[in-house]
């Protein structure tokens, strides 16, 4: 089973949040670049269901995700290159407010396409966080945070740092159930 790396281990009764945050997020980072070295290109755009959302290519080059803005019945399965996509698009609207720059709009955070360069990209958006991770104080973890929820959630930057751990591992694991389907079939 992939884990984090042993220097990242902390105590955890005695850590700070910043630093149980970062090793949450290198722990969950692991477990997912497991699977980025074992994606091959034609994983990404398989389709794993008949109803299924994934990314068409543009008359630009570019690539378009499918989306809706109320949730369909059913909801439909997402391809690999969609979870990319969209994990991308969170993550880099998320160090956006962290960085202090007006989060993109969803139409603005380009997929690479399938393959190398979108691993790449995913590996670029997690350095870049583990940046921000590490740069946060305690008194950073403290401030109001009015992204990705309502403003008058109460909810603060370590509920943001939180809520990227945890889509993080939840788009892993999506991303490695249906790369280990692909290659079982």
């Amino acid at each position: 089973m992939p884990h984090a790396d042993n220097d990242n281990d902390i105590d955890a009764d005695t850590a700070a949040p910043a630093a149980l945050l970062r090793w949450q997020f290198d722990l969950t980072w692991a477990l997912f670049d497991y699977h980025l070295d074992r994606l091959e290109d034609e994983d990404f755009l398989h389709a794993p269901a008949p109803v299924h959302w994934t990314l068409h290519p543009t008359a630009a080059g570019g690539w378009e995700p499918d989306w809706a803005d109320t949730e369909p019945e059913p909801v439909p399965v997402p391809t690999i290159a969609w979870l990319t996509w969209h994990l991308g698009w969170w993550w880099s609207t998320a160090a956006d407010h962290l960085a202090g720059r007006t989060p993109r709009e969803r139409a603005d955070v380009a997929w690479p396409g399938p393959g190398a360069l979108t691993i790449a990209w995913l590996r670029g958006l997690r350095e870049e966080w583990a940046a921000i991770l590490d740069g946060l104080t305690a008194a950073d973890l403290d401030r109001p945070s009015a992204y990705p929820w309502p403003a008058d959630a109460g909810l603060t930057t370590a509920h943001l740092a939180a809520w990227v751990n945890a889509e993080l591992m939840k788009n892993a694991a999506e991303i490695g159930q249906l790369r280990l389907q692909r290659a079982a079939a």
